[in-house]
Order: C-alpha cells, then sequence, then structure tokens
C-alpha cells in the first residue's frame, strides 16, 4: 500500500507498506478521504501537535472509508460498511477516564499522532473505535466527522445560552464549524473576525450576522457601531497572541472567551489580572473531543451542519507533503487527501 511516512521535522515521504493486518477487536479500513488538520502541521514542523509523536509515523486522524477486513471478535461493523473513527483510543481506567475526563487520558493512544494514521491508502483501528456513515454521506463529510467532534466540545465548552452574542476569531475550518454550531444553539448573532475576504463571504453564506476585517478595523469599534458591545461568548481559534488578548477585551462582564488552537509549547499571553477580576471572566481552553463524535456523526447523517464550504480542495497522497510545507496552500482553507483517488468524494466505492 502507499502511505505517507513522517520520518521528522520537515521530512515526509510517500513510501510502499505491505497491507496491515488486523488483530482479533480491530478491522481494516480502506481510507477514502483525510482531512489536513492544524495539529498534523504542528507535527510536520517538529513540534507537538495534540500529543507527542515520534517518528516514523503516518499522520492522519480525519478520515473516513470502508471495511474491507475485520478481526474474528468484531461485532460493531461488518466488511462493506462505510465508516469513520474516533482517533481517541482512552484506557477507560486512568484517573481522567474514571472522572469523565476522556480526552486527558494518561495512557491515550491516538490514530495517526501516536499511532499510524488515515494518511495510507489502508489503515487498522480498533472496532470500538468506529462510527457507521449514513448510505447518502459522502466519504468527505463523513472525515469531517473528527474535527466536528472537536467544535462539538468546544460549543460545549463556551456555554453558548439562547439569545447570546458569539465572536468567533478565524474562519478556517474550525471557525466556521463553531459559527454554525453557535447558531445551532441559539446565538442571537454570530460575529466573524477574518482578514481574508473570501472567508469572510464564506462566512456570510454559512450564517454570520457580521463579518469584520481586523487589518482594516478596530474589532471593538465595529462592534460599538453595530451596537454589539455585549459579547457573551468569545470563541478564539487562531492561535495567535495578539487575537487572544484583543478576546479579553471585547468580551462582556461575566462572559466567556474559549481558547481553541493548537500553539507552540513555550506560547503565551498577557493577562490584565484586575480586567479578569473585576470583570468576572472565564477563560476556558478547549481540547479534543473527550465524547463527541457520536454526536458529529448524527449531525452529518442527518445532513444537519455544512462540513464541506469550507474546504479549499482534494489532492492524492503525494501532494501532502507539499500542503504541510506551505503556508500559501494552507492559507486557502482545509485540505483532503483521497489516499485511493476520486472515488473518495463520492458515497460508495466498487469493492
Amino acid at each position: 500500500m502507499k502511505c505517507a511516512v513522517f520520518n521528522g521535522k520537515c521530512n515526509m515521504t510517500i513510501d510502499e507498506r505491505e497491507i496491515p493486518e488486523p488483530a482479533a477487536d480491530e478491522v481494516l479500513i480502506k481510507i477514502m478521504a483525510c482531512g489536513v488538520c492544524g495539529s498534523d502541521v504542528h507535527i510536520f514542523f517538529g513540534d507537538q501537535g495534540s500529543t507527542s509523536s515520534i517518528p516514523p509515523l503516518i499522520q492522519g486522524h480525519e478520515f473516513s472509508g470502508v471495511v474491507v477486513k475485520i478481526g474474528k471478535d468484531v461485532v460493531e461493523c461488518k466488511v462493506g460498511d462505510k465508516v469513520c473513527a474516533d482517533p481517541a483510543d482512552n484506557c477507560n481506567d486512568c484517573y481522567y477516564c474514571a472522572n469523565g475526563m476522556m480526552s486527558h487520558c494518561e495512557n491515550m493512544g491516538a490514530i495517526g499522532t501516536n499511532r499510524d494514521g488515515g494518511f495510507s491508502q489502508y489503515c487498522v483501528v480498533p472496532s470500538r473505535l468506529i462510527h457507521l456513515l449514513g448510505e447518502d454521506v459522502t466519504f468527505v463529510e463523513g472525515a469531517m466527522a473528527e474535527p466536528l467532534a472537536c467544535c462539538i466540545n468546544g460549543a460545549d465548552r463556551s456555554d453558548i445560552k439562547v439569545g447570546d452574542n458569539v465572536v468567533v476569531y478565524g474562519a478556517g475550518a474550525i471557525g466556521i464549524l463553531l459559527m454554525q454550531l453557535a447558531r445551532m444553539r441559539g446565538a442571537a448573532r454570530v460575529i466573524v473576525i477574518e482578514p481574508s475576504e473570501e472567508k469572510r463571504k464564506m462566512a456570510e453564506k454559512l450564517g454570520a450576522t457580521l463579518t469584520i476585517n481586523p487589518m482594516e478595523n478596530k474589532v471593538a469599534d465595529v462592534l460599538k457601531e453595530h451596537k454589539l458591545e455585549h459579547i457573551q461568548v468569545v470563541i478564539e481559534t487562531c492561535g495567535l497572541k495578539s487575537t487572544s488578548e484583543e478576546a479579553m477585551e471585547i468580551v462582556d462582564r461575566q462572559g466567556t472567551v474559549v481558547l481553541f488552537a493548537v500553539t507552540a509549547l513555550d506560547a503565551t499571553i498577557s493577562l490584565k489580572t484586575y480586567n479578569l477580576f473585576q470583570r468576572e471572566i472565564t477563560i476556558k481552553g478547549s481540547f479534543c473531543s473527550p465524547y463527541d463524535m457520536g454526536r458529529a456523526v448524527e449531525l452529518i447523517n442527518a445532513h444537519a451542519i455544512d462540513v464541506t464550504t469550507m474546504l479549499a480542495g482534494f489532492e492524492p497522497l503525494e501532494k501532502l507533503p507539499e500542503i504541510l510545507a506551505s503556508r500559501e496552500l494552507r492559507a486557502k482553507g482545509k485540505y483532503v487527501i483521497l489516499p485511493n483517488g476520486e472515488e473518495g468524494k463520492g458515497t460508495n466505492i466498487t469493492m
């Protein structure tokens, strides 16, 4: 099989390997679509993604495909099923798992991060992590279940209430998904801060009440102009010092700021502690998706959320190293890799 192997900082090769055999409790998936995540970029450049990675490694944790072989003990699915998978394989035994914090499992196995993942023509996955996709769901839509699950966790962490005004920094894939989830949860207005005109138009098309170009306008001034001084929730998806600090300034008293982005391990921001104290601001992080994959798949199977308008393009496995290395390409939006060709854009394959 063909696979993209991360060999170390800025070093990825397209290799040939034997198709792996599933263990008794595993399934072999023919990978049809696999999204490129920001954490994949961090790993490629030698930083830490959602968890530490040791090369050689096949990255890719946002994938879908078809089950082509199952282990003898598998009961969750059968050969021919269209599936996606939760990449987080928590132990269900440590302190954090026992207390409902599965994302912080002390023994976490993470497909595509510390075990081989979906940037490959085939991948073995524990059957307990499998989720079934609807007949009319495309493989590309199915591959977006994992980032959507992370966004559902972010929306949960933000505690959006009916009638809230919500600001989302960034109209990349994560920002677009969070914007839609905010509307679904009853936000009265969702304001998106984004320098790219193309991405602002996309946000408006998908339901943003207002978009602001921060390169041309001071965000606080535009909010005031539109009588939006009372912002109950701000979600920052860019991972930038400037936007994270600005989020603390524009959120209302007793408002919530959610930081949703992988940053460098030593990245810092400045806090005005009196501002935090006197205005009773709540600051939260949002990390992975502890129990949200099933919820994400339900939304996708019901076609209740748009997970494809935000995509920049579909590329073969050979294009992946260039996408990871090129800031210019990634600036266009989220890419999806099709390891087994153009059939990955459809809803089924020829077995």
